[in-house]
């Protein structure tokens, strides 16, 4: 099961020969859905860069190699494409060869990846992203009900799909991923120099969700310089293991203007980091937890279905505070996020008089699925 609208829509820009390139954490089903693009297609050139041969192949990058290499098949694929070097001249070599088929690249990580693409196969690429399953996704094979059953489940253990198809071993598959795969990438990076200030600066995120995050106390924290703080979060967004908000800001006097809030891609992975899987009924942190897996979702939503919004937060100094506001075509929405459907929720008076006629909805488990579901 991947992102069916990933899938279509790659396969209906295959005419405009460009590269596709699809970006997303490890073990979220990005080789399933090359598997999938494989469907009814005679002879496919399949390059996994996990394996060193398979680098090695690529990075003899002359003309000649590459043309007599990959002559003859109908689809070029190559997977976890960040471990070859110069990959976006690689990428850019074999488009010089005009061989008129499509051509998808992988990647867990745009460190260096999508960087070096871009750079240097300028005009020559489509990007998409691959996230954890959705729960319109899950709800599609199931149905709405059976999935509102599940929230407590996926509020402790996410949306990685291994966690999903096999439940049972959801701790070891969550402790794994926390410990080695998602860092795989960054710890190899070369412009990481502290990977252990990475390791507690995920943490202390991790403690975070859902409040807005200070730079200038994480760097007090890790005993680091901000500099360093705010250049890591930006290393760990590109491994896809969190996501930043800004604040929003029309410069009225009482706004936080330069603001941030951290969230995590996944729940799941969230919880993994601070070793949290305690049920529902034991745990303090639901209602950031709640926070955390409705703006992913909405995230993930807004990808897939190609919206535009501009997501923020918007709070004040007096602490009047919004969860979440988006931005669309100059009309914002304003949304609240509570776990219990009986709490109480007003849009803060200051807002309402500075942002006059602004929508606003109290997003909780009885009405959650207009809020994630993908628009017509």
């Amino acid at each position: 099961m991947i992102a069916r609208q990933i899938e279509n829509k790659v396969i209906a820009e295959f005419a405009r020969n460009k590269v596709s390139l699809i970006l997303g954490p490890r073990q979220v089903g990005k080789t399933t859905l090359l598997t999938s693009l494989r469907n009814g297609r005679a002879s496919v050139a399949v390059f996994n860069c996990d394996y060193a041969e398979d680098v090695a192949l690529l990075e003899d990058t002359s003309r000649n190699s590459l043309l007599t290499m990959l002559q003859g098949h109908d689809m070029i694929q190559i997977d976890e494409a960040q471990r070859v070097k110069d990959i976006g001249l690689l990428v850019k070599k074999i488009g010089d060869l005009q061989l008129g088929i499509p051509i998808v690249v992988t990647g867990s990580s745009a460190l260096e990846l999508a960087t070096g693409i871009y750079d240097t196969a300028v005009g020559r690429v489509l990007n998409y992203n691959l996230y954890p399953f959705t729960l319109t996704e899950l709800a599609a094979h199931t149905s709405r009900l059976d999935e509102t059953r599940h929230l407590e489940q996926r509020l402790v253990w996410g949306l990685y799909p291994e966690v999903v198809t096999d439940p049972k071993n959801s701790r070891a598959t969550l402790t794994n991923l926390a410990n080695d795969y998602l860092w795989k990438d960054l710890l190899a990076y070369r412009g990481l120099r502290r990977p252990e200030v990475v390791r507690k600066l995920v943490q202390a995120l991790a403690f975070q969700v859902g409040n807005e995050v200070s730079y200038n106390e994480l760097s007090r924290l890790l005993r680091t310089d901000v500099e360093t703080v705010e250049t890591y979060i930006g290393l760990l967004e590109k491994c896809f293991i969190v996501f930043r908000l800004a604040s929003f800001s029309r410069n009225q006097r009482n706004e936080i203007k330069k603001g941030k809030k951290v969230y995590f891609w996944d729940n799941g992975v969230r919880n993994a980091i601070i070793g949290a899987f305690a049920p529902i009924e034991a745990r303090n942190d639901v209602g950031a937890l709640w926070e955390n897996l409705m703006v992913s979702e909405r995230m993930k939503r807004n990808t897939y279905a190609d919206v535009w919004a501009k997501p923020y937060f918007w709070r004040t100094h007096d602490q009047a505070e919004v969860d979440y506001v988006e931005e669309l075509d100059n009309q914002l929405t304003a949304y609240e996020f509570k776990w219990n459907p009986s709490a109480k929720a007003a849009l803060p008076a200051s807002f309402a008089k500075s942002y006059p006629d602004t929508p606003f909805t109290v997003v909780h488990p009885g009405n959650f699925w207009d809020f994630i579901n993908s628009p017509d």
